[in-house]
This record gives C-alpha cells, structure tokens and sequence, in this order.
C-alpha cells in the first residue's frame, strides 16, 4: 500500500513539475522524499531531494535549491550510482551559479563532470562542461571556458550537429 501510495505521490509531482507549477512539484517531491527516507530508502529519496532541487531553482528559490541537493551526492557515490551523483553535484551546482557563488559553483561542475565521466554518460558531461564554460566566460577566462568546452566535446561519441559544429570552430581556434 505504501508502495502504491508513493508511486502516485511521484506522478502527482511530476505532473506538477511538467505544468510548471513548480512550488507545488517542490513541495510534493519533498513529501516523497520523506517517505523513501522513512522506508529507508536512501537512494530513492536523494533522487526526490534532486527532482526537489530542480523544481526549487525552477521556481526562484535558489537557496532551497541547494539546500535540498547539499550532500545527495555523496549518497549516490556510497550507492555507486555515478549517473546520479553527477546529476546531484550539477544541480548544486545549478544552485550555487544562480546564487551568485561562481568559485563554488565551478567546483561542483568539475565534480559533475568527473562522476559523468565515470558513468559514461559523454551527453550529460558536455552539458555539464558547457555550463561550466559559461561561468569560466562570466569571470573573463576566455582561454580555460573554451578548454571546458574542448574537454567536454572530447569525449562525445555521437555528437548532435550542433556540437559537431562546435567542435569545428574549436578546432579553428587552435
């Protein structure tokens, strides 16, 4: 029964998130959180933290954004889910570059990057890369923003055209 309840509890806010009603998605990825935690279940209910997360930035709250990701990572790094540790240091990441925390925000990206990486996840890591260009541009590192970018195009297997195109003027730059 528990089971059932919190399954429908996740589509509610999904659906919730999917409709932009993204205090509502928050508040009901929250719930379902603390019901996964409660079952102890860990892994599940740092992913809710994280769907929780997205859904907070979404709707302005930067600060509970990362409040709800801070320490999920290290969740999934003791769960050995790579995947899902470089989606939680990127949406604390997220959370720290709309904060104003540049330096922090960076790190974390770099992070992302790495447990990417790890999981073979080569579309996730030039996305996470090309964020952390943007804010490598933002402080007037041009030279290491486009090394970020190099670096995450690199190990792209099955580039879409825009990051073939991408990859083109990089080289043009060297």
């Amino acid at each position: 029964m528990v089971l059932l309840d919190t399954k429908v509890l996740v589509e509610n806010a999904t659906r919730a998130y999917q409709d932009a009603d993204y205090k509502n998605a928050a508040n009901l990825f929250g719930e379902a959180a603390s019901v996964f935690k409660t079952q102890g279940n860990d892994l599940d209910a740092a992913e809710m933290k994280n769907n929780q997360s997205v859904a907070l930035l979404q709707a302005g709250n930067a600060q509970g954004s990362y409040d709800a990701t801070r320490g999920t990572a290290q969740i999934f790094f003791a769960g050995g889910d790579f995947r899902r540790q470089g989606m939680a240091f990127g949406n604390e990441a997220a959370a720290l570059n709309a904060l104003g925390r540049l330096d922090d925000a960076a790190q974390n990206y770099r992070l992302a990057a790495d447990a990417l990486e790890k999981a073979g996840e080569d579309q996730l890591r030039a996305s996470v890369m090309q964020a952390l260009a943007g804010i490598q541009l933002r402080k007037g590192k041009v030279m290491e923003a486009l090394l970020s970018m190099q670096l995450g195009l690199a190990g792209v297997k099955h580039p879409t055209l825009k990051q073939k195109i991408l990859r083109g003027l990089l080289r043009l730059r060297a």
